[in-house]
């Protein structure tokens, strides 16, 4: 433990996306923590960058530099997390990694708080992994109804933020966005969409202004992308519900933050949609709005920036009683990546200090 009041906490990627969100989510919650290092590559090290109301510099990744540390929060791409972590946990750091590098080890726990917080205690390598951020915007609400009912089949259709692709995919659409605003006529014939926004598809194999993308991600077996293949391996290791059938679909939409998705779920018994939803009412992580007669439902307009999964169009299935139809809409880089990654830490901390 820190010489500090509580656990030494290590941010790396303290500079990202993700890491940015992380800062101001450590700023603004239970403050549970001791010594707050910031960490990032050669090129951000020496910035000063704002956390809790302090200036922290920010210090370049190194194997010394996780002395000390207890508990190591990574948001970085996969093949960093693949080569530091280990570094890490082996200098004496829980890490909690937000990469996709470790979240089909069996040795390494997939965490999601509100629905398998006693995982968190089972890491062998010293490594929690946290969910792609497209699984984290449906799986507390799957979740809380799995426990009421069991679930045994899934279908998921995604609507995708271009954030969920980085910063990149964020300034793509930007880009394509100033080139297409005010020209009515875009979108009425084949291509004219492609025609003004040129080569310039960032992240994206298509124009994502004006449009929709059915393919999130890269390619893997039978035409399935990686998207698709975390929500279906993920819900299952979260769940722990190996043989659970899965079939999704995931589309990137022109929306800068926050995704949703379209939810079938068939369960082992008889549904009903009043009690489905009042499980979703009383349980943690969730938000209810759902009253199509007023105009509500969740929409990524009115959940960005927020921390619950938002939940609406709860329907039980016209044709099987044992099916439930809604729609969700989380945060991608809140409960999608920073939040959940910083829940995981406070459950270790909470560990550390019993």
């Amino acid at each position: 433990m820190s010489e500090r009041n509580g656990p030494t906490l290590a941010l790396v990627g303290a500079t990202g996306a993700v890491g940015t969100v992380m800062r101001d989510i450590l700023s603004t919650r239970q403050d549970v923590w001791g010594e707050i290092r910031l960490i990032a590559s050669a090129r951000s090290a020496g910035r000063r960058l704002l956390v809790r109301g302090e200036e922290v510099e920010v210090r370049e990744l190194s194997a010394e530099v996780f002395d000390g540390v207890d508990v190591a929060m990574f948001d970085v791409p996969d093949e960093v997390s693949a080569e530091w972590a280990s570094v890490a946990a082996e200098r004496g750091a829980v890490v909690i990694d937000n990469s996709g590098a470790f979240r089909m080890d069996p040795d390494v726990p997939l965490v999601v708080p509100e629905v398998n917080a006693r995982m968190a205690r089972q890491r062998p390598k010293g490594i929690i992994a946290n969910a792609n951020c497209t699984t984290l915007s449906m799986i507390v609400a799957l979740g809380a109804l799995h426990a009421e009912y069991g679930l045994v089949e899934l279908s998921a259709a995604s609507y995708q933020a271009a954030s969920g692709a980085g910063q990149s995919g964020v300034d793509t659409l930007h880009d394509q966005l100033s080139k297409v605003a005010g020209n009515r006529e875009l979108g009425t014939h084949p291509g004219d969409v492609r025609r003004v926004i040129g080569s310039e598809l960032g992240p994206f194999p298509a124009p994502l202004a004006l449009n929709v993308v059915p393919w999130a991600g890269s390619l893997k077996d039978d035409g399935w992308s990686s998207e698709e293949m975390k929500i279906r391996n993920e819900a299952r290791k979260i769940l722990d519900r190996p043989e659970l059938k899965v079939s999704a679909t995931c589309v990137r939409v022109p929306v800068v933050t926050t995704h949703s998705v379209a939810i079938h779920a068939t369960f082992e018994r008889e549904v009903d949609a009043d009690r489905a939803s009042e499980i979703l009412r009383d349980a943690p992580g969730v938000v209810l709005y759902d009253d199509p007669s007023r105009g509500e439902f969740p929409t990524p307009a009115d959940v960005v920036g927020t921390d619950p999964t938002w939940v609406g169009r709860v329907r039980r299935s016209l044709d099987d009683p044992r099916s439930l139809d809604l729609f969700v809409c989380g945060d991608n880089l809140r409960k999608g990546a920073a939040l959940n990654t910083a829940q995981i830490a406070e459950l270790v901390a909470e560990e550390l200090a019993a």
